[in-house]
């Protein structure tokens, strides 16, 4: 009896044995089976971002083949004018220049292919160049709200000789005969002495520099085309100015200056110790009060046309900082470490802004920067 109950313990522990392997096969089995599942879904997830990495670098390729090609299209654009440039400064009288820097604008407004000179009218100017500072006021009709007058009384008045000797203030008229007219009679006889010195100039646009569907009646409903007109005023303003100066200054037309603004901006651009800046703001408002390094203009000015149809001038002075600052595949937290290098900001503001008639029609604005 005694053996028959030790063989029956020896089979009941021989059966408990194999069922426990047999659970352990088991699930060795379903195991191996996961982790063969986690295995392929891990090549899967690395075989997509190899591909996503190479369709993100023929992207690139992309984007460097086609700015390379509007770069070689400028180049040569630029190059084939300059036949035509000789032959037309033979028009020109020998004081003046046929500036080529308006060239590349036949490549970002088509219309222009067939035009001849492209340059705006000087309505009153004297030349003046070589200085330190060339300040830039776009302008145009706002029927009963003109404050032009009193911009140019706050710029001009709060400068001292030295500073008025080592500048040009260039207003460009972008709008009708009559209110260019009005503008030029204006500054003959409020501010003679800056006009006669050349420290005071003012250019008018030719109709020519817009695309037709920019010289319509401008509307409430016509923002668009209003902001793209604005971004042409505004290119075409620098281009003129560019030769001129060291630094360009860019104002508008309703605005008033600090007391001793130019002392102060000068004085800290000269604390600067490095340059390697894209711009200063000397206002937060608008493109209001932002300085520019002449040299850098021409970048400016082209990525300026290449979107001008797409956002207001602003905005695209905040992307063009993101484009030139900010490196291929680098993560946008630390490029925005070097912000306050690449975009200067001085406080508190320089320039106040005093408009409240828009210059786009029916459209009143309460702007106003920190100015103490």
């Amino acid at each position: 009896m005694k053996a028959k109950n030790v063989n029956l313990l020896f089979a009941s522990v021989a059966v408990l044995l194999f069922c426990f392997s047999c659970f352990c096969i088991s699930r060795i089995n379903q195991t191996s089976s996961e982790l063969n599942n986690c295995r392929n879904h891990i090549l899967g997830l690395k075989e997509n971002m190899l591909r996503l990495k190479n369709e993100s670098e023929n992207y690139h390729q992309n984007l460097v083949q086609v700015m390379n090609q509007m770069k070689y299209e400028i180049t040569q654009a630029a190059s084939t004018s300059e036949n035509v440039a000789e032959r037309e400064a033979s028009s020109l009288n020998e004081n003046e220049i046929l500036p080529n820097r308006f060239e590349d604008l036949r490549f970002f407004l088509p219309h222009l292919k067939t035009t001849g000179k492209i340059y705006p009218d000087v309505a009153t100017g004297r030349g003046k160049a070589g200085v330190s500072f060339a300040l830039g006021i776009t302008t145009i009709d706002r029927r009963n709200h003109t404050y032009l007058k009193q911009t140019l009384t706050s710029i001009l008045s709060r400068m001292t000789p030295e500073e008025e000797e080592d500048s040009v203030v260039i207003v460009s008229v972008a709008d009708t005969d009559d209110y260019l007219n009005y503008v030029v009679d204006m500054v003959k006889t409020k501010f003679k002495r800056q006009v006669e010195s050349g420290s005071l100039e003012v250019i008018s646009i030719p109709t020519f520099f817009y695309p037709s569907v920019l010289l319509g009646k401008k509307t409430i409903e016509d923002s668009d085309s209003w902001q793209m007109k604005q971004t042409l005023d505004f290119c075409i303003l620098m281009l003129y100015a560019q030769p001129k100066a060291t630094y360009y200054l860019q104002l508008e037309d309703d605005i008033i200056a600090r007391k001793m603004y130019f002392t102060k901006m000068k004085d800290f651009v000269n604390s600067l110790t490095s340059k390697n800046w894209l711009f200063i703001e000397f206002s937060v408002l608008g493109l209001i009060g932002k300085l520019f390094q002449s040299k850098d203009l021409f970048d400016f000015v082209h990525f300026f046309l290449m979107f001008y149809k797409v956002k207001p001038i602003d905005i695209l002075l905040d992307d063009i900082f993101l484009v030139k600052m900010c490196g291929w595949g680098e993560h946008i937290r630390h490029c925005m470490y070097r912000k306050k290098e690449a975009r200067v900001q001085y406080r508190p503001s320089l320039f106040q802004h005093v408009g409240i008639q828009s210059s786009f029609p029916e459209r009143k604005q309460q702007l106003k920067d920190i100015f103490y």
